[in-house]
């Protein structure tokens, strides 16, 4: 029998929650991806123009990494207060704190008007855009796994990671019709800054819709409990994770080698590969994305609902394995130039991703403890993010510039591949676990003394 906690919510309030946590993070990873798809096509001419062409785009991939430097700021300190006063608040903070910074960005003078204070004003902003972001992730998934059932837990906590193919598709469709329809001294001048301006008015409806949902109710009873309790006082969420659940963080910073990286070479890095070695325009390279986005954003929710059939793990690995076999004929592809091509070679490797990404949400969030798992599942996420999705269209395009070959980028996927494989492959299958029952070893230690108690009585 399902306890109270994890009983089946009433349809609408289920369908309302993920909506709520879909267009948050739809607007959230918007933000983010708009400046990475800024970063490859128009930063380096107006914030590092006395640089070579191919350097410059590494200076502002490099301002576009640092986000990430930020993320596990944000998972921590997100994690903390998430894991102490609820997942709702810090999900609104997250939301005001990334939709500023990104319109923030969208007013900042170029190098041309202000000098090296351009690229300074705009690396602040990304650092606030990582911090956000770095908070946004675990509050969102963890939100629509406490309300669902376990059943359908995989497909349901799948759709807040449709955000990302969704903000993907959005950003990319905002600077694909800008450069349509406008010429490329026009767009460098100032269209560049209309889709980053936009997020504000992103952020306001998506504010009104994440402020309509509930709490999460296996967190208000967790935090009931402890309450009741009134042993000791509590461990920090942190130290509780790094106590009790170190070796799941390290599953999930392996689990997110492959999936992070592959996202970015495919999305990020081939706006600079197909420009400059496929020599495909920025217009073409864009629709290929926005088409691959498309795709993605369908088959996530399938690759979920798949991961509630036959487990985490299983979807997990294959996407891992996947992706890894599909670089080769990634590049191959894109050497051609054919437009066909190039939906194929992005389309087939977004596929691939979604079936580790579509099982993440459910798989990070069944494997901690619920007060300490907002902590647990960011940390996670994030600091993997540091050594994966930062320096990915980096490496990828500092690779690109001393070998000229996409031979080395493909074998760097590859090697992510298998450390996500090794890390899923070691890893406990959660599919049917019940987030109101995960026990923490401290809520174990806390059992055996009052059996111990009792039986000394």
């Amino acid at each position: 029998m399902s306890s109270p906690a994890t009983a089946p919510p009433a349809p609408n309030n289920l369908k309302r929650i993920v909506a709520a946590s879909l267009i948050g993070t739809t607007i959230e990873w918007y933000d983010f991806f708009l400046y990475g798809s800024a970063a490859a096509l128009v930063f380096n001419e107006l914030f590092f123009p006395d640089s070579d062409p191919l350097v410059g785009t590494l200076l502002s991939f490099l301002t576009y990494a640092v986000g990430f430097a930020a993320r596990p700021l944000g998972a921590l300190v997100f994690g903390h207060y998430g894991d102490r006063l609820g997942r709702k608040k810090l999900l609104v903070l997250s939301l005001l704190m990334m939709g500023g910074a990104t319109f923030a960005i969208g007013l900042v003078p170029t190098h041309a008007t202000i000098g090296t204070a351009a690229p300074v004003l705009l690396t602040v902003l990304r650092l606030v855009q990582g911090f956000a972001l770095g908070g946004e992730w675990g509050g969102a998934v963890l939100l629509v796994s406490e309300h669902g059932d376990a059943r359908r837990r995989g497909f349901w906590a799948s759709w807040p990671q449709t955000g990302a193919p969704a903000g993907q598709l959005l950003a990319t469709g905002v600077l694909s019709l800008l450069t349509a329809v406008l010429s490329e001294s026009a767009f460098n001048s100032w269209g560049w800054r209309i889709p980053f301006l936009l997020s504000g008015v992103l952020v306001i409806v998506g504010l009104w819709i994440r402020l309509s949902v509930d709490e999460s109710p296996v967190f208000k009873q967790a935090l009931a409990q402890a309450e009741s309790r009134k042993t000791d006082a509590e461990q920090l969420p942190l130290v509780a994770v790094l106590r009790h659940h170190w070796r799941d963080v390290l599953v999930a910073m392996g689990a997110r080698m492959a999936e992070n990286i592959s996202y970015y070479v495919i999305t990020a890095f081939i706006l600079v590969y197909a420009t400059t070695s496929a020599g495909v325009s920025k217009q073409t390279a864009l629709n290929a994305v926005l088409i691959a986005s498309a795709v993605h954003f369908a088959v996530i929710p399938a690759w979920g609902a798949l991961s509630d059939r036959i487990g985490r793990r299983p979807v997990y690995l294959l996407g891992a394995a996947g992706v890894g076999l599909w670089m080769f004929p990634f590049f191959k592809l894109i050497d051609t130039g054919g437009f066909g091509n190039l939906i194929v070679a992005v389309t087939v490797g977004l596929v691939l991703h979604g079936a580790m990404y579509a099982p993440q949400a459910a798989f990070f969030s069944e494997m901690f403890a619920t007060r300490m798992r907002y902590s647990g599942a960011s940390i996670g996420a994030q600091f993997a993010s540091v050594a994966a999705g930062a320096p990915a269209p980096l490496i990828a395009t500092a690779l690109l510039s001393d070998y000229d070959s996409s031979t080395p980028i493909a074998l760097y996927v590859i090697a992510a591949s298998v450390l996500t494989l090794i890390a899923v492959g070691v890893a406990k299958e959660t599919r049917h676990r019940d987030l109101a029952e995960v026990a923490s070893p401290e809520d174990d230690e806390v059992a055996a003394h009052r059996a111990a108690d009792a039986r000394t009585v």
